[in-house]
């Protein structure tokens, strides 16, 4: 993840801003649930123009990640409830497929060597079964 989480705010008209309108967060239709957006990136991905991208994060509340910065500004998240909506992108005769990707929330941080410990243990076990 990169920088913070913030809401997903729907177009504000320069006429509403100078006339002091608050600006309204979208509300995802099928859910009723607030939209907040976050950037996140892969830094496996060879594209340079797909290595960064938006995911919207569906909740009441503002999610806040459990993990710490490893980076400033760049923290290690895993997502709850994660789906990939495929739509087009691009102008005129430059379109490509591209994905929307939703998600839930944040998965809770899990203790690294609770998880070696317990996969380690699982393969041990499943070894001598399979001889």
């Amino acid at each position: 993840m990169v920088g913070e989480v913030s809401p997903d705010n729907e177009y504000q008209s320069r006429e509403d801003r100078a006339a002091g309108r608050p600006a309204r967060q979208r509300v995802d239709e099928v859910t009723g649930k607030r939209q907040w957006k976050v950037t996140v990136t892969d830094p496996d991905e060879v594209k340079a123009k797909r290595a960064s991208f938006e995911i919207t994060l569906l909740a009441d509340v503002q999610p806040v990640p459990t993990t710490s910065e490893v980076l400033p500004g760049m923290r290690p998240i895993e997502l709850e409830g994660l789906t990939a909506e495929p739509k087009v992108a691009g102008q005129g005769e430059f379109k490509y497929q591209s994905y929307m990707f939703r998600a839930t929330g944040f998965k809770a941080a899990a203790s690294g060597g609770a998880s070696k410990s317990s996969r380690t243990s699982g393969a041990a076990e499943s070894t001598p079964k399979a001889a």
